[in-house]
């Protein structure tokens, strides 16, 4: 237990000093606005290249991992859109965002560092190939759902045209896409070039954890909503088991990295996005905001306990 605790602590441990910052600071949430692009838009794309492009093209092509992984999230989320739709007399906006509360982990900034830190560089496939498939799914539902609800209909065509402009200009996915691209035609950059993503890499991880502090600090926890009663539990701990169960039965026997890294990210807290949908539909706001801070501080009992099954399992 002793090394997993040495394993988390760091990880969590930049959080909390981003949550210790934030409230003693207080300094605007704008001020997070620069700290945000370099991470989305540099640092995490280069780490994202980086793991991909070395990568033997063969394990790209893994279908029914990804499809699994997929399913399992998609399962949550329907589970609890329904629930959600029949505890609020059918508001269909409501129920997505808190299907996304439960099925949307955090596995941009914290997937990686955790999964790295964890079970080594051999991760960073799994976790950069469902990031892509999974925030493909999520940026397709929102707007989709969202154009069920009020005066959000559109044209077909436009719909689609935005989910679509939405996926591939994702700086995560641009970067897995042109990793992969690299690891097929074996791409060698220049020394310098490579010395550079090295370098921005080492940045992604901390500055990631400091800045998801930083954003629940400055989202003060007015009031813990009862829906979270069913959605915290289901996205730190029915999530991860779904994936689990559905991995062993559908691939046995297939890498224990692999199934452990995806279930890894199932098991992450609320991802941040969570909020930014609600906010830009302007329903749910607070509670996502909720969602966000409560499974995050759950997350460091769960998420330990769950690293330390993964350390400690029978190869």
């Amino acid at each position: 237990m002793f090394a997993v605790i040495e394993l988390v602590l760091p990880l969590f441990g930049l959080i909390f000093l981003g949550f210790a910052a934030g409230k003693i600071m207080r300094i605007p949430y704008e001020g997070l606005a620069w700290m945000n692009f370099f991470i989305v838009y540099v640092a995490l794309p280069a780490m994202f290249y980086r793991l991909l492009s070395v990568t033997p093209i063969e394990q790209f092509a893994n279908v029914g991992f990804i499809a699994i992984s997929v399913f399992a999230t998609l399962l949550v989320f329907a589970g609890i859109f329904v629930l959600a739709g029949l505890i609020n007399g059918g508001n269909v906006a409501e129920a997505t965002i808190q299907g996304f509360a439960a099925a949307y982990g955090n596995i941009g900034y914290m997937g990686p560092p955790l999964a790295l830190a964890a079970l080594g560089p051999v991760a960073g496939v799994p976790v950069a190939l469902i990031f892509c498939f999974e925030n493909a799914m999520h940026f397709t539902l929102a707007p989709l759902l969202m154009s069920l609800h009020g005066g959000e209909r559109r044209p077909a065509g436009q719909l689609a045209r935005e989910i679509a402009v939405k996926i591939f200009t994702h700086p995560f996915i641009v970067a897995t896409i042109v990793g992969v691209l690299a690891a097929v035609f074996k791409v060698e950059l220049p020394s310098s070039v490579n010395s550079l993503l090295e370098f921005l890499s080492g940045a992604a991880a901390p500055c990631a954890l400091f800045v998801m502090g930083v954003t629940a600090a400055l989202r003060p926890l007015k009031r813990v909503p009862v829906e979270l009663g069913y959605i915290v539990p289901v996205k730190l701990v029915i999530h991860p088991l779904l994936v689990f169960v559905l991995m062993e039965t559908l691939l046995p026997g297939f890498d224990r990295t692999w199934v452990f890294a995806a279930v890894l990210l199932a098991a992450l807290p609320t991802a941040t996005n969570v909020f930014v949908i609600a906010q830009q539909y302007q329903v749910w706001q607070e509670r996502a905001s909720s969602a966000v801070v409560v499974s995050t501080i759950a997350a460091t009992a769960t998420v330990t306990g769950l690293l330390y099954f993964m350390l400690n399992v029978p190869a």
